[in-house]
């Protein structure tokens, strides 16, 4: 009878047990994967060996955190996502890998009339780190995900300086709500953040066909 929710620790676990099985299934289902990652710009591949799954873990759950993070303000997130979606179907076309090119894409433009919460954040966070592997874009995530990255360095900022130093950098974190203290509206701050977004996802484009 309480909306607490999975305790911190409980949705890591669950996160950590996803990333995981992803890659296990990936490995033995999908002809052709291996463990090697594309250098944008350079036309090359380098094998990473064991240190691929931990890559992969990682972008699971720092993928997943990161969309949680952004997602405080009607459409916030699922504009971003769709943006970002976007990006890796364009990739997943240029490869012919039309299987992964049909996606999914959701919209809660504000106001918002389904709330998606940690469950949908989380996924949708998981699906573009999903993407990201099977397009063979691992690196580009930082940069198509750019938005998301800021975010969660906004509050990894804040925390940081508020326990070292007792002062905050930000009015209020993740950095979406800063510039709602700043006085935007919450469309002014949506918009702004899908624009940068979309710019993100311009130069990953870019970067990738190059």
């Amino acid at each position: 009878k309480t909306n607490d929710g999975l305790k911190p620790l409980y949705k890591y676990t669950l996160q950590s047990v996803v990333a995981i099985a992803f890659y296990i299934l990936a490995k033995f289902f999908i002809p052709g994967f291996d463990t090697a990652i594309s250098i944008p710009l350079l036309h090359i591949e380098i094998d990473i060996g064991w240190l691929y799954p931990i890559l992969v873990y990682f972008m699971f759950t720092a993928g997943s955190n990161a969309v949680n993070l952004t997602d405080g303000l009607d459409g916030l997130a699922t504009g971003l996502s769709m943006i970002a979606i976007s990006v890796f179907v364009i990739f997943a076309i240029m490869n012919k890998d039309y299987d992964i090119a049909i996606g999914f894409m959701c919209f809660n433009y504000h106001p918002a009339r389904i709330f998606m919460g940690d469950t949908g954040s989380l996924a949708l966070g998981g699906f573009l780190a999903a993407l990201a592997v099977l397009t063979r874009q691992e690196l580009l995530f930082i940069l198509i995900g750019g938005v998301f990255l800021i975010e969660t360095l906004s509050v990894i900022i804040q925390v940081v300086s508020f326990k070292t130093r007792g002062k905050r950098v930000f009015k209020m974190a993740p950095i979406h709500h800063h510039f709602e203290m700043l006085g935007w509206s919450e469309q002014q701050v949506v918009i702004s953040f899908w624009f940068l977004g979309f710019i993100c996802g311009i130069i990953g484009i870019v970067l990738g066909v190059m």
